[in-house]
């Protein structure tokens, strides 16, 4: 079950990884191409996103469930996002990010905590 964690998040932080680059390198790299080409660029760059996500989510799969799956993807993609906008990207960092990492964090808590009970 460990193994399978392990290789949900290492297949899901560099599924992110490329799923980032797809997603937003072209907004610097190809800025005066034609949008039709950033999407064919992006879309190569997501197969392969894809064949790291598919496996990574079948592996997890036996672990957690599809909530906490979820989270856990949201907290890899923060993490491999804020590095990409500062260092690639050339933004600056906010206190706004810590922020979004501590609303992530509550909801880590709340998807792997016991179901709350409403009924009596």
């Amino acid at each position: 079950m460990m193994k399978n964690a392990v290789y949900l998040i290492v297949g899901l932080s560099l599924s992110n990884l490329f799923m980032t680059f797809a997603w937003y390198a072209h907004l610097k790299n190809m800025a005066s191409k034609p949008w039709f080409i950033a999407a064919l660029v992006s879309w190569g760059i997501a197969f392969f996103e894809y064949m790291l996500q598919v496996p990574a989510n079948r592996a997890g799969y036996q672990v957690f469930n599809i909530s906490q799956l979820k989270i856990i993807q949201e907290v890899i993609a923060l993490t491999v996002f804020i590095p990409f906008l500062v260092f690639f990207m050339k933004e600056r960092l906010t206190i706004n990010y810590l922020l979004a990492g501590l609303c992530l964090l509550g909801a880590v808590y709340f998807i792997f905590r016991e179901p709350l009970r409403l009924t009596s």
